[in-house]
């Protein structure tokens, strides 16, 4: 069944139970390649259970770019208007703000494709659920390379992360950002509230600095950082800080995609090998390399104690007189 809209027929895909009409399918969103609308819902279905679990009853904001990657991008707390009453939503409070906003929670794939409809590109999710958006249940570790620090570092640093994460006894789940970085996600219990996750996070990035003091910065303010040197991020652990899903397109030209990766492949791949032409491939042939995170789930009583460590001994917490929501 098909209707018109300007220019450019619309269509209606079935996406499980539901249908979703996806109007301008033809519009060029990445450039380099010319991959249009209906080729980025297409990606999306191809990745289904992955994006699904990776979004799954969070909160989420939207990077949308209505005119296409080269355009405006537009960053969406709030659902956009005219959403159908099968896609989910769950209110968040914005302390700063004194607001609240009704955010996307997705609970199966007909929803990612509807917000695709509506110009989504990225998928930025909490690291809490709805059941309590006050308690993170994932760590995220977030590998960022200043100007000047190659791939190479960034691999380096991951093993380094890797065999911290073993001595601890907790599982990681990498993946590509999508850009030049790294992302680790642990699954934790839903126990502590953003301020100790946070802590727990600049504990272990500092334990990492300790061990690659050539190679890793902890140091809060981008300005005074080595530029050559990789930054583990503990802020991403903050409330309401949210980066890219794992298979979430990225919002440029080639469309690259923040991908799961085996650790055995660190050394191996390139963040520019992902994007929405190699993903489906790979998917088909891998799986969801994520599927197992809900039952690898880590107690971080032992980052807290080492941030108890820290603080006894006079480190002071970079982030401590800046206002963190």
């Amino acid at each position: 069944m098909a209707a018109t809209t300007g220019r450019t027929p619309a269509i209606e895909l079935p996406v499980g139970d539901r249908t979703v009409r996806v109007s301008n399918p033809d519009r060029v969103y990445f450039p380099e390649r010319g991959e249009t609308k209906l080729d980025l819902v297409r990606y999306y279905l191809s990745v289904g259970p992955g994006i699904v679990t990776a979004l799954r009853e969070r909160p989420c904001m939207l990077h949308r770019f209505p005119e296409g990657v080269s355009g405006e991008k537009v960053h969406q707390k709030r659902l956009p208007a005219g959403a159908p009453d099968w896609v989910q939503t769950v209110r968040v409070f914005f302390p700063r703000y004194r607001r609240t906003a009704d955010e996307l929670c997705v609970t199966e794939l007909a929803s990612v494709v509807w917000a695709v409809q509506m110009s989504t590109v990225e998928f930025h999710p909490w690291n809490s659920r709805r059941a309590d958006t006050e308690r993170p249940d994932e760590w995220r570790i977030d590998l960022d390379p200043m100007p000047d620090c190659d791939w190479s570092r960034v691999q380096r640093v991951a093993h380094v992360v890797h065999e911290v994460l073993d001595e601890l006894g907790a599982t990681g789940f990498p993946k590509t950002s999508g850009g030049r970085g790294l992302h680790v996600y642990v699954r934790i219990e839903p126990r502590w509230g953003f301020q100790e996750v946070r802590r727990a996070a600049l504990a272990f990035a500092r334990e990492v600095e300790r061990r690659a003091p050539d190679e890793v910065t902890t140091t809060w303010w981008r300005k005074d950082r080595d530029p050559a040197k990789l930054f583990v991020d503990y802020n991403q652990n903050t409330r309401d800080h949210t980066i890219a899903a794992a298979y979430s397109v990225r919002g440029n030209p080639r469309g690259t995609v923040s991908t799961p990766v085996r650790w055995d492949e660190v050394d191996d791949v390139h963040p520019d090998d992902f994007t929405i032409a190699t993903v489906p491939a790979r998917f088909a042939a891998l799986g969801d390399l994520h599927a197992g995170i809900d039952e690898a789930v880590f107690r971080i009583d032992p980052l807290l104690q080492w941030a108890d460590r820290d603080e006894r001994e006079g480190v002071p917490d970079p982030g401590e007189a800046v206002d963190l929501q």
